[in-house]
């Protein structure tokens, strides 16, 4: 992993333009995504057809968190943008374009390795123009939604613990802690595929969601035992819980923090990572 930055200090961009197609879990339709190098700060937005309406991705952007992260972006929707958004983020990039066909990112094999693959494949460059300011907290933050609680506390660099508890006997109480980076990453959270429940799947799809869901996209739990094993990792659900957290924090950016999160969910995340931009800066960035 010789391609990778070794921590999340410097600003990468793409050495050129990747794409990927796809099925998309909830709508069952076609995409494809083309990352593209940046010299603009952050992810970078831009809808196929409509190259000259680019947007930079911020927590203001996110109008819904019902099992998936979902961004307003024009007059359009784009939905499970956290895998590519954890593989991007998570690989160290800074500085990208995203050009969308479709209303919702692929699933691929329902983790972030096909996107890191495709971030290989492009190759990384140091990125000499404007670099976005690393969020650094100025006191600790802790944010409630029910019964799930997540928490960031200042650090030197990033590092999180993830904690996941599941009335389902395969999976039940699972944890894992990690100070990331970007080998790290690839290595030990982008494999970590996403999972489902096998008494939930019909009301799901009743709702109009998961209808591109397989068993070669996404890992099924069937109360004791997976329907499609063996597992990547023997406690792969709580890491993937990490990865989706990491994709909805490249919002704002990594921040130099320890994050704790017990049985985390999108809208926890999100909420984290509009927090971070309020509490982080003496000076605020400003967003449309």
């Amino acid at each position: 992993m010789e391609w990778l930055p070794e921590n999340y200090q410097g600003a990468w961009t793409l050495g050129r333009s990747v794409s990927r197609e796809g099925i998309c879990l909830h709508s069952g339709e076609h995409s494809t995504v083309t990352l593209s190098p940046s010299v603009a700060p952050g992810i970078n937005f831009v809808w196929a057809g409509e190259e000259g309406l680019t947007e930079l991705i911020n927590p203001n952007k996110v109008v819904s968190t019902q099992l998936c992260t979902t961004l307003r972006l024009g007059n359009k929707t784009l939905s499970t943008v956290e895998h590519l958004f954890g593989a991007l983020i998570g690989c160290g990039v800074t500085h990208v374009q995203i050009k969308v066909s479709g209303e919702e990112i692929p699933l691929l094999d329902g983790s972030a390795i096909g996107w890191v693959e495709a971030i290989k494949e492009a190759g990384l460059e140091s990125v000499k123009s404007e670099q976005r300011k690393i969020l650094e907290l100025k006191k600790p933050l802790i944010i409630h939604k029910g019964r799930s609680v997540i928490t960031a506390t200042p650090a030197d660099s990033f590092s999180l613990i993830g904690i996941i508890d599941f009335p389902y006997p395969a999976i039940g109480q699972q944890s894992f802690s990690i100070d990331l980076t970007p080998r790290k990453f690839v290595d030990q959270i982008a494999p970590a595929r996403t999972f489902g429940f096998k008494d939930q799947i019909d009301q799901l799809r009743e709702q109009g969601l998961i209808k591109g869901g397989s068993l070669e996209n996404s890992l099924v739990c069937d109360d004791n035992f997976w329907v499609n094993p063996p597992l990547r990792f023997q406690n792969e659900p709580v890491r993937h819980k990490l990865l989706d957290l990491i994709g909805d924090l490249a919002l704002v950016g990594l921040p130099k923090a320890q994050v704790l999160v017990y049985r985390g969910s999108h809208a926890l995340h999100v909420e984290l990572a509009a927090a971070f931009l309020k509490d982080s800066f003496s000076k605020q960035p400003s967003f449309d």
